[in-house]
């Protein structure tokens, strides 16, 4: 199979009043992806924030307080998405979660597959918010290559997409989709996302698919505002669209964004491509920068 529906989530950080109503609304989301033939499901950056609404008021108002108590939930987090990937046979990219490991808070995105938790990614780059406010820090430099029957992919969370290192190492590695869960406030923001998405997609000849939060969450200090849109984009090359743009969806429209993404054309492009943005990306880290470069400095 070199063909894959991937369906990204343009999603709204939603109020619940237990953890088993969050199950149920969450199940509500996977049951509609697959109804539109999803195979692969990408939920957004810190779409798991909503489950602070389940607590206590002191704990909604105490952004550092919520990444401990979220970490204490992991593992049902967890059985939530392994069961339903199991139930629904597909492959589901989470909602990140903070979690604590070695006393140190991680931004963590989990991947599931129909047998059962597959690995995740840590975000690498750190918002200043993550970084100066909410106290989420760098994750140890390890990035993960999820490998199926169609290709494989890896995954990039919102800042880390503006930075073409993961992106690139990834993809020299056998990637041809790069998945980019993300949470922005403004246009600002979740534009910058999509210019490094687009862009990843350029250097490496391959797909890239953005989700992202949508709307207002009064209740949550960490993502009280939620600007985003979910896209899939492509390197502009033979038989691919000219703009790099399969598909976007309405900015805060809540729903799912479905493509389905033909493997077969990232293997033609990077092969015989018009350019060839993948072999020279390789070059350019491989032997260009092994090779001191000179800068000359003149006045004008």
């Amino acid at each position: 199979m070199k063909n894959l529906a991937v369906a990204a989530a343009q999603y709204p950080i939603t109020e619940h009043q237990t953890f088993e109503d969050w199950q149920k609304h969450t199940e509500q989301w996977v049951r509609q992806a697959v109804a539109q033939k999803a195979q692969l499901l990408l939920f957004p950056e810190y779409g798991s924030m909503e489950l602070v609404s389940i607590f206590g008021s002191e704990i909604r108002a105490d952004i550092r307080r919520q990444v401990l108590e979220l970490d204490a939930l992991k593992v049902d987090f967890c059985n939530v998405f392994a069961a339903l990937a199991h139930k629904y046979q597909v492959v589901i990219v989470a909602p990140s979660l903070p979690v604590v490991e070695h006393n140190q808070s991680h931004n963590r995105v989990f991947v599931f597959s129909p047998e059962g938790l597959a690995g995740y990614q840590d975000k690498f780059f750190m918002t200043r918010f993550e970084d100066e406010e909410w106290g989420i820090q760098t994750a140890p430099k390890i990035l993960t290559l999820f490998e199926a029957d169609w290709g494989s992919f890896g995954v990039q969370i919102c800042y880390d997409v503006e930075f073409g290192l993961g992106s690139h190492l990834l993809c020299s590695a056998g990637a041809s989709l790069i998945l980019a869960p993300s949470c922005t406030e403004t246009l600002r923001g979740a534009t910058r996302v999509h210019v490094g998405a687009r862009a990843r997609a350029l250097e490496n000849q391959a797909y890239t698919v953005v989700s992202q939060t949508v709307g207002n969450a009064p209740w949550s200090p960490a993502v009280d505002i939620n600007f985003g849109y979910a896209a899939c984009y492509c390197t502009p090359d033979k038989d691919l669209p000219e703009e790099g743009i399969l598909q976007t969806m309405t900015p805060q429209k809540v729903g799912w964004l479905v493509e389905t993404l033909d493997f077969n054309k990232i293997d033609t492009v990077r092969r015989e491509g018009q350019v060839f943005n993948f072999k020279d990306n390789q070059r350019l880290q491989n032997a260009f920068l092994a090779e001191k470069v000179v800068i000359h400095k003149v006045k004008v």
